[in-house]
């Protein structure tokens, strides 16, 4: 992979960790053994709650390394597959090409959606079922597959597609709460939008306040807007810092930190 599409797999690799690092971090399920194809990296296991202490939340079996393994073969399977114009598609050529702005609207539309899922490896449903990530069953029905893919395609296809951010000043060289360096970043807004017109007639926070960023990787955005309501987290966690003084995020700071991919 070059170019775009090289960026492109960083992205969707970023969007798919996201539901398989909360499923993993959460509910704890011993995977059931089946056999692999050689060469295939397909080792996950899986751990507890962030919320519960560190020691006992990731025993010698939650290994972060082989976490990180599964994902970047799963990823790697997936986005080979998929169609040229979707792993090397940019907000430019979104604007500029109709018929790509027609076939990638978001939502997906359900032609685009069904050719989509029929890209997917036959060892994709097999692995996500294997490590309890789609309803056990002896045939994974197409059902199922899309409710776990749609909303990881139409993540990527958000981020891959958004324009420049207004604030590119305030980026950071690193995800503001697991610190890691070298994985895609989203902006979270502090202040959720939707409780703007709230916060200002309460007098919870100067207007200026109001479009406060954070630089966050997917996975923790995800985290954050999992340990509140937007009300909430707009009264009561608008900072990095104050995000910080929660004992559940740093539990999953320390955990998620260690999940790495491995250089390509």
């Amino acid at each position: 992979m070059n170019g775009n599409a090289s960026s492109n797999y960083e992205v969707f690799r970023d969007c798919l960790s996201g539901p398989i690092i909360e499923k993993s971090a959460i509910t704890p399920t011993k995977p059931r053994k089946r056999k692999t194809s050689k060469g295939r990296k397909t080792a996950v296991k899986t751990g507890q709650h962030p919320d519960h202490n560190e020691d006992e939340q990731h025993s010698d079996g939650d290994n972060p390394e082989d976490l990180a393994d599964f994902i970047d073969y799963l990823a790697t399977e997936i986005f080979t597959a998929l169609p040229d114009d979707l792993r090397t598609l940019t907000h430019t050529t979104l604007q500029a090409t109709p018929s790509l702005t027609t076939k990638y609207a978001l939502p997906l539309p359900q032609p685009t959606l069904t050719s989509l899922l029929l890209t997917v490896p036959a060892s994709v449903p097999d692995s996500l079922t294997s490590y309890a990530l789609l309803p056990s069953s002896d045939d994974p029905s197409s059902t199922s597959l899309a409710t776990f893919l749609a909303p990881i395609l139409t993540a990527y296809i958000s981020t891959i597609t958004t324009p420049p951010p207004p604030w590119p000043s305030t980026r950071t060289p690193h995800c503001e709460i697991c610190l890691r360096d070298w994985i895609p970043l989203t902006y979270h807004h502090l202040i959720p939008k939707s409780t703007h017109a709230k916060a200002l007639k309460r007098g919870w926070h100067e207007e200026w306040r109001l479009n406060s960023v954070a630089w966050l990787c997917r996975a923790c955005h995800s985290f954050v807007h999992g340990i509140a309501s937007n009300e909430v987290l707009a009264r009561e966690w608008w900072s990095v810092e104050l995000l910080l003084g929660r004992e559940d995020v740093r539990a999953w700071r320390g955990w998620v930190g260690r999940v790495r991919w491995k250089k390509r």
